[in-house]
């Protein structure tokens, strides 16, 4: 038998050798050419091209660029092998990161400042180099577009309702976004064709947005100020208060206006710099903690990384770990390495694993409520994640802790350490749990735990509502966990959210709502009528999308009936489906899904009558599709952090993590507190 590495050599030699036989004369020679120097050291790897259809015929320098005349040269490790790397492999300008292959920790904006012939060659789905790779002519131009006006990219949606409704900005839509041009320089967004003002209104859709200012030089409409402490007179200007607090001055209010001494606006300052909703697609990644493990552009989505062992979050990857190790044939990637995609190859089967590492803020959506999680608290369970002795950290101790994880209390507590945060979620780390489980993601350096059904005194329920006594060993496993119905089912985001819902439609859009292309009633129905299976959800375009049109990354049709029963296949497993149940068999009795409680809810008039299957009556049904949304009544609990607060420190030099990136005075921090999941909210 052959050994393995043998092996991946000869099937990865198959495989390319596949796909040029099926090349055309002219590309094979052309393939050959541009990869010919790198399968000297890249002797195998998962799929030649990125693409596993076969029908796609790419050399290696095509996405990567670099030199690939250059062959191997010496042995690994020696001076020979090393120059010819060099000589083939764009280097980079930051010296760090010519250290390894690995995904770089943090980079921010020092992304930014790296050369396009650098960035392609490490990354191709790069938004900054995509256009002439993926969205190159013929491939995926429309898709590239699309990504760079997106809400992933450009995160209007957070920077616009924290800056109106703190009273920072006096525009309620969304006004500043993110986006990078070639050179890495912050630009400007633009609708085009420009929306009308009714389609402002009605559809949410922007004419433009701009760079986030500087905080120094924003001009807020509120008054928020830096130490500001009362209405003594103000001192002359190198005249010290011999009677001040060392690091608290009473006389810090500049009278020339916002922006200047520590008269400033903490919002502008924490979008600039406390980590909320970041890093966007134009950076990758922090790649510093399970869960937060990505590169940037497409490459975010399609390339899929280690980052929860959870089977229910990551479907077929959960056996590859969490700490972003690769499972790779090239024998040039550590495979010890954290920061690695698992395989060399794009995907359409993305798991929600993948999707929470973007999604699990409120910024964001904070999808983690899909899965059942939300932040802990802080105090559940606190005997095993805080020293028993109270740390006293130095301020370098400080400020590392806090460039990885922007929350207080971590600097005092035990999940500042990679080894202990990477053991939580464990089995075993749970096992000792008495008031909750943990994830086994951590992305930011947080953790995320399960929310249960409660009684009202907070006892443990099970599906059929009777209480878990405390001390039972196995209460969680027959608690409810208020999982989403679509995740007990087995379905990933990408089950629901299709190509317009990742990709965008090249419109600019402020809040998540108005973005989406589905509605549930397009797969479930109405009382009137069974699943249209066409969109028409905000951003639906005219006529809707055919969902019976879409396929599989198996090619199989996502969706199909069976008689009267309509059903979806997976886009993770090829051997997986389920039924979609249909509004109307919920309402009709002698239907094997006639749900009483569906019935009632679904046709109660507002006179308090039942329709009567009379199709006039419908716009007096109490619950109209037209008036409220499915999700107002089908979602059991919500996310509540009432105390949430961003505290600013002055003299304390941080990076700004967008634009300039420039390392200058005043952070904020980012302290979720009071979080519960047993106060519902309800936006009537």
């Amino acid at each position: 038998m052959l050994p393995l590495p043998l092996i991946a050599v000869v099937v990865w030699l198959a495989g390319f050798l596949a796909v040029l036989a099926q090349a055309p004369s002219g590309k094979q020679q052309e393939m050959e050419a541009k990869s010919s120097g790198c399968v000297t050291c890249h002797t195998a790897t998962d799929s030649a091209t990125m693409h596993r259809s076969g029908t796609v015929y790419l050399g290696c320098a095509d996405c990567h660029g670099g030199d690939p005349s250059v062959p191997a040269a010496g042995q690994p490790g020696t001076a020979e092998y090393g120059s010819a790397k060099r000589r083939a492999h764009p280097q980079p300008r930051t010296k760090a990161l010519s250290a390894g292959s690995a995904n770089p920790q943090r980079i921010y904006t020092d992304w930014l400042k790296e050369d396009v012939a650098y960035i392609r060659f490490v990354n191709p789905g790069d938004l900054r180099v995509a256009a002439q790779t993926c969205g190159s002519s013929g491939c995926h131009g429309k898709e590239v577009r699309n990504v760079r006006s997106s809400m992933m990219t450009h995160g209007a949606m957070l920077w616009g309702a924290a800056l109106y409704n703190n009273g920072s900005f006096n525009r309620k839509d969304p006004h500043f976004g993110e986006s990078y041009d070639a050179e890495g320089r912050p630009q400007g967004l633009k609708s085009f064709p420009p929306p009308t003002p009714e389609e402002t209104k009605n559809k949410g859709i922007l004419p433009s947005l701009e760079p986030l200012p500087r905080w120094e030089t924003s001009q807020p409409g509120n008054v928020l100020r830096a130490f500001e402490r009362g209405g003594r007179p103000k001192g002359e200007v190198g005249n010290p208060d011999r009677l001040e607090e060392p690091g608290k001055p009473d006389f810090k209010l500049s009278t020339r206006g916002f922006g200047t001494g520590l008269r400033t606006d903490p919002v502008f300052l924490g979008l600039q710099k406390t980590r909320l909703l970041d890093p966007m697609l134009s950076f990758p990644g922090t790649n510093d903690h399970p869960g937060d493990y990505r590169h940037s552009g497409c490459t975010a989505c399609h390339v899929v990384y280690a980052n929860d062992r959870s089977p229910v979050h990551s479907g077929p990857y959960a056996k590859f770990g969490h700490e972003g190790k690769t499972a790779t044939v090239d024998p040039t990637i550590p495979r010890n390495e954290s920061g690695h995609p698992i395989r060399h190859e794009f995907t359409r089967s993305i798991p929600s694993s993948q999707c929470m590492v973007c999604h699990m803020h409120p910024g964001t959506n904070m999808v983690a409520s899909y899965f059942g999680l939300t932040w802990w608290d802080n105090e559940m369970d606190a005997e095993l994640m805080y020293p028993k002795t109270e740390k006293k950290p130095s301020a370098e101790e400080i400020a590392e802790v806090q460039r990885g994880n922007p929350e207080g209390a971590a600097v005092r507590g035990l999940w500042a350490e990679p080894g202990f945060l990477n053991k939580t979620g464990t089995s075993e780390f749970n096992s000792q749990l008495q008031h909750t489980q943990f994830a086994d993601f951590h992305g930011h350096g947080w953790i995320y735990r399960a929310a249960f059904k409660q009684d009202r005194k907070g006892n443990l329920l099970d599906a059929e509502g009777k209480t878990i006594d405390f001390r039972d060993p196995g209460k969680f496993q027959k608690a409810v966990h208020l999982k989403d119905i679509h995740l007990e089912k087995g379905m990933h985001c990408t089950d629901c959210h299709f190509t317009q819902d990742v990709h965008g439609n090249g419109k600019l859009y402020g809040e998540t709502r108005n973005a989406i292309e589905l509605d549930c009633t397009d797969c479930h129905g109405t009382v009137t009528q069974k699943a249209t299976l066409r969109t028409s959800g905000p951003a639906a375009p005219a006529g809707g999308t055919r969902l019976d049109a879409l396929r599989t990354p198996w090619e199989k049709k996502r969706f199909y009936w069976n008689d009267s029963r309509l059903f979806q296949r997976s886009t993770m497993e090829p051997d997986k489906e389920w039924e979609v149940v249909q509004v109307q068999d919920s309402i009709t009795p002698g239907n094997p899904h006639f749900n009483e409680r569906s019935r009632t809810a679904k046709t109660i008039l507002k006179s308090g009558h039942f329709w009567d299957t009379s199709a006039e009556n419908e716009k007096l049904l109490a619950h109209a599709n037209s008036r409220m949304t499915c999700y107002a009544c089908h979602s059991s609990w919500s996310t509540s952090c009432f105390g949430c607060h961003l505290s600013m420190t002055a003299n304390q030099k941080m990076p700004m993590l967008h634009n300039e990136g420039l390392n200058t005075r005043n952070w904020t921090s980012y302290n979720f507190q009071v979080l519960r999941d047993d106060s519902f909210m309800l936006g009537v």
